[in-house]
């Protein structure tokens, strides 16, 4: 009998070797409130991934919320409809309209040459989604938002650790915000993080994510609860000692994935951009019209198999009650989001995968593929 398999699971290091941490945990008394640990792991990301300042937050919708409170975002925010619900909830948290534009039927990321035409005098930024990590066309929306004088905050939930010729990703736009969270590529269990250019954003970020409070008696500004624990962040530096042996698993199943499901008629993987060094953070595939199951059917097909695949993302954020409503979220101007949602089935990747449940996935979805 086969064992279950999930779209995405943690690198999970020998348990043996995080017991130190909590021992110092608990030896400086200090569980929260910016210790040891979070001092140590901020300092080791900016050097792993050659960022300026990252502020660390208990995860990454809380560090969404607070990026765009850090810039003082306002009115209309262009944003995807093809992502995970926390990208437009931090807008509303934030009493923000979301204006949803189709995406690039490549890159699954916002069409730049949408966003121009939703536009208006109430928009003030820009809040793109690096799509399974694959790097959105930053230069076409950057360009964009200097001719409009427009903020871009990139939620780049899936995309710690991809490189384009410059360095990270993460360097662009006036923020980039992480997600730690357990199924992430890197993770800390819950947590997430802010990535800023300089300092002083950097000094607002964490008085935010602190209830607001520069010292003991005064606060600056209606700040919240976003810090992350000693524990998370202890956590996240054992994490660090494997990202490296992580990511290179996960591009090899993403190669071996590539290999076997090629040929396959109607079924078509999502190109990775040439642009960026790749993390593989999902491998999401397309089931076309002349599959001979439908998306829906291959899924449940999967699932009964014990496989646990997702259709990620559908349905549409836009489709959802608090969004539906919405002038932008009508179909007619989402196309292509609508069309990727309805196609869309992540395939199980994560590190501890091994070939051979490789292999069965794809020999599963060849013989019913091929099944008259």
């Amino acid at each position: 009998m086969k064992k279950s398999i999930t779209v995405t699971s943690p690198l999970l290091p020998p348990l043996a070797e995080f017991i130190p941490y909590l021992e110092r945990i608990w030896a400086s008394r200090i569980l929260t409130n910016g210790g040891a640990m979070h001092q140590q792991l901020e300092n080791e990301l900016k050097e792993y991934l050659g960022v300026e300042h990252i502020a660390l937050f208990a995860n990454g919708t809380l560090a969404l919320v607070t990026a765009l409170q850090a810039l003082r975002v306002t009115g209309e925010v262009i944003t995807t409809p093809y992502s995970f619900v926390a990208t437009a909830h931090s807008l509303l948290w934030n009493g923000i309209k979301p204006v949803f534009v189709d995406i690039d039927p490549i890159t699954l990321n916002l069409d730049p040459e949408k966003i121009e035409a939703a536009i208006t005098p109430s928009t003030t930024a820009i809040m793109p989604v690096h799509c399974y990590g694959n790097r959105c066309n930053i230069e076409a929306i950057e360009r964009i938002a200097e001719i409009y004088n427009l903020r871009v905050i990139y939620d780049a939930a899936h995309a710690f650790g991809v490189q384009d010729a410059g360095g990270s990703i993460l360097r662009h736009g006036d923020l980039s915000v992480l997600s730690f969270h357990a199924t992430k590529v890197f993770n800390t269990f819950e947590g997430g993080a802010i990535i800023c250019p300089d300092a002083k954003t950097y000094r607002r970020i964490c008085h935010l994510k602190n209830f607001g409070f520069v010292n003991e008696t005064t606060v600056i500004a209606p700040g919240i609860n976003g810090k992350m624990s000693e524990v998370n962040a202890a956590f996240g530096l054992l994490q660090l000692q494997y990202i490296d042996q992580a990511l290179a698993r996960r591009s090899a199943i993403g190669r071996l994935y590539r290999q076997l499901l090629h040929g396959i008629v109607g079924l078509e993987c999502v190109e990775l951009s040439e642009q960026v060094t790749a993390n593989h953070a999902y491998f999401p595939v397309l089931v076309k019209p002349d599959f001979r199951l439908s998306r829906d059917q291959l899924y449940q097909h999967l699932r009964d198999e014990s496989i646990y695949v997702r259709r990620y993302f559908y349905p549409l954020i836009s489709d959802f009650p608090m969004y539906r409503g919405l002038p932008s979220a009508e179909s007619a101007g989402l196309p292509v989001a609508r069309s990727i949602a309805s196609m869309v089935l992540c395939l199980p990747i994560y590190p501890d995968l091994i070939d051979s449940d490789v292999e069965w996935v794809c020999e599963l979805i060849r013989a019913a593929g091929a099944q008259r």
